[in-house]
């Protein structure tokens, strides 16, 4: 019996397990060394056949969006990782591709002498195609483990179409999944070998990445330039100090003042998440350990009520909500869907309003060159844009607000779609993730109902302004920092 739940594991190949020199973590979106079950799974299969560990993480250069702005927190993780396994029985294979398409073959020189290769499950992004093309190549078994949240993302087999009956869905399976988390610590059971050694011609051809490169200047490098690297640092190491401010300074603060411009009272991990530098898991279970939360607690109603049913504090119900909820109800569709990312996978009620309504006058249009550059008549949109292209990120009610106004200001609703995609993925550092492709289709309807009444350009779809956020929020310090 595997000690990583088998609803978790895929096998992307009919490959055997070989008798190799050692086994490979191919580490792509789960970029930690704790709370992880891939890297769990890779120790199994070391432990099992008596082999060694080699952790490869290569960042591409060649994606779409791929910029300073990304790298550099991608990088932040790697050196932590480096400085984290030095010395240790484990080999560390960081690698940052010098050239689009310099670090193609990489993967299968490692794999040439592996018994076997784990690798992350990650439902978006280029990652899947990457991932199966990478199967259909190996001589050796490649296996997929989903780590992303506390529901495995494959386990409902169905898709969800509202936060609701997600909701009720996980009131009833999530009790046995909090007894299957992974370790903290899985390092800790590392198999007793010396570290695997690596043909010089390796190491030659794709030099792995040293701290003076991870911690170096980016203008090399063939990316993007114009989006430079955001103040917030990457790495598990940072993802740990933010998370543990929040759980003893903010959360109290979170269900009162996360809607207020001038309160941080959000967790600021959602960047970290994406790129796996902290674990959903984590988080919940040092939360749940914070509040002193046991099992006799949960409610007894799986009704999709959103407060009372973990029995805690209003202000940590509401954070698991969305931690839980509605992060993995991102995930559930991306898993589900291929085409979670097109137009047409809106539901059919706002399908049929957009299209009723897409040839309705616009007073403001603005194409992508203007939105990106904040120079609308909107003065607090602007000012959320602005946020986004210095820092990487929007406050949470605005990003609702700036997604419904590229709604009203572009031709089309497939244009608007295309410049949230856009914009998102270029300048957020959550961008090409589950939760911010959620966040984007709601603008649309995913996981909405119709509203009345029924208005110019959005239809049946729920409206939002910029005058109606100016009376519920304090917006005079946020146009201060955000001013051009």
């Amino acid at each position: 019996m595997p000690e990583v739940p088998g609803s978790r594991i895929r096998s992307l190949n009919r490959a055997p397990i070989a008798d190799g020199r050692y086994v490979l973590y191919w580490m792509v979106a789960t970029r930690r060394l704790e709370w992880s079950f891939a890297l769990e799974r890779a120790l199994e299969h070391a432990r099992a056949l008596g082999r060694p560990l080699v952790i490869l993480e290569a960042l591409r250069c060649g994606h779409d969006w791929a910029s300073e702005r990304l790298h550099r927190f991608v990088m932040d993780g790697m050196a932590d990782h480096l400085r984290r396994l030095e010395g240790s029985s484990i080999l560390y294979y960081p690698y940052v591709e010098p050239t689009a398409g310099a670090g193609r073959g990489l993967l299968a020189a490692l794999a040439e002498q592996a018994c076997v290769v784990v690798t992350d499950d990650y439902p978006t992004f280029f990652i899947p195609r990457m991932i199966a093309a990478a199967a259909s190549r190996l001589s050796v078994r490649l296996e997929a483990v989903d780590g992303n949240g506390l529901l495995p993302m494959r386990a409902a087999g169905r898709v969800f179409t509202t936060a609701h009956s997600f909701r009720r869905h996980l009131q009833k399976v999530l009790p046995a999944e909090l007894g299957r988390m992974p370790g903290a610590h899985p390092l800790r059971r590392a198999p007793r070998t010396g570290p695997a050694r690596l043909p010089a011609a390796i190491r030659r051809r794709w030099p792995p990445a040293t701290p003076r490169l991870l911690a170096g200047p980016l203008g090399r490098l063939p990316i993007d330039h114009s989006v430079a690297a955001a103040d917030l640092r990457g790495g598990p190491r940072e993802a740990r100090r933010i998370w543990r401010r929040f759980l003893h300074e903010r959360l109290p603060r979170y269900e009162t003042g996360r809607n207020d411009l001038d309160r941080e009272a959000t967790s600021g991990l959602s960047a970290h998440l994406h790129f796996g530098h902290i674990s959903a898991q984590q988080m919940v279970h040092e939360l749940l350990a914070h509040q002193g939360w046991s099992r006799e607690l949960l409610g007894p109603k799986t009704d999709g009520r959103r407060q009372g049913w973990w029995g805690l504090a209003p202000a940590a119900e509401a954070f698991l909500d969305q931690l839980i909820t509605w992060r993995e109800l991102g995930f559930n569709i991306c898993a589900e869907r291929e085409d979670h990312e097109r137009y047409g996978s809106l539901p059919d009620w706002a399908l049929r309003t957009l299209a009723d309504h897409q040839d309705d006058p616009r007073p403001h249009r603005y194409d992508l060159e203007r939105l990106a550059a904040a120079g609308t008549h909107d003065a607090l949109w602007n000012a959320a844009q602005r946020q986004l292209l210095r820092e990487g990120r929007i406050h949470n009610y605005l990003r609702m607000l700036w997604g419904k106004k590229i709604l009203e200001w572009t031709r089309r609703p497939r244009e608007a779609l295309a410049v949230m995609i856009e914009l998102n993925n270029r300048y957020a550092l959550d961008g090409r993730d589950p939760n911010s492709t959620s966040g984007i289709f709601w603008i649309l309807g995913r996981y909405d109902r119709p509203w009345g009444p029924e208005r110019p350009v959005f239809g049946k779809v729920r409206y939002m302004s910029s005058e109606s956020a100016r009376r519920k929020l304090r917006v005079a310090g946020y146009l201060e920092r955000f001013a051009p």
